[in-house]
């Protein structure tokens, strides 16, 4: 007799191409896995086309309500979970999600979130990792960065590397160029850490 598919969420606030590249693998049979959640904090995010397209439950959660409130990042994080946790997902992956979780959220899911970062382990934390990366290439200070999938923490961009991968830059590069040779490495790597992930979980 066959498992039950794991189950997996997946957070976004973007465009949503890893989210695409976990749409792909799922359904290639790359990825045993279903999607079974796609949230986004942003309502124009392409993200949930995508999602919406693969015939998987979309939901808008924006941070706009809760900007004020005391402890509103805790409160916006109880509210998230609140709605991702009736899905019951083995996994949450965290796929360009624009928001910093805390304990809040995290506790809910414990050793059950992951992150995918445009750097290397300890290099450019936060949402400007790539243009960081360019710049300190640009005067001389890196030949390469890559990126990494990680279990999610309170700290920023610092919690347990479950896959990274280096990403050269070519002195023929164009800061696009470099972006799309990394972004396609990234699509290769969040695949492969939510498989690692489920494995660690089952």
């Amino acid at each position: 007799m066959k498992l039950p598919q794991s189950k997996i969420a997946v957070l976004i606030s973007g465009g949503g191409s890893n989210l695409q590249a976990l749409i792909d693998a799922t359904a290639n049979g790359a990825l045993d896995a279903e999607i079974a959640l796609v949230v986004s904090n942003k309502k124009q995010a392409y993200g949930l086309v995508r999602a919406e397209k693969a015939g998987i439950p979309t939901h808008y959660f924006p941070r706009t309500p809760f900007r004020g409130l005391p402890a509103w990042r805790e409160q916006f994080d109880e509210a998230l979970a609140a709605v991702i946790a009736p899905y019951q997902p083995d996994l949450i992956v965290l796929a360009g999600w624009m928001h910093i979780n805390t304990a809040a959220f995290l506790d809910q899911f414990p050793g059950r979130v992951i992150n995918l970062h445009p750097a290397l382990p300890g290099q450019f934390p936060g949402a400007h990792a790539i243009d960081e990366a360019w710049a300190a290439f640009q005067s001389g200070d890196i030949t390469q960065t890559g990126c990494m999938v990680h279990y999610a923490t309170p700290q920023l961009d610092a919690g347990p590397v479950l896959v990274s991968a280096v990403v050269p830059m070519h002195p023929t590069d164009t800061q696009a160029t470099f972006e799309s040779r990394l972004h396609a490495i990234e699509h290769r790597a969040i695949v492969l850490a939510t498989h690692i992930a489920l494995q660690n979980i089952t």
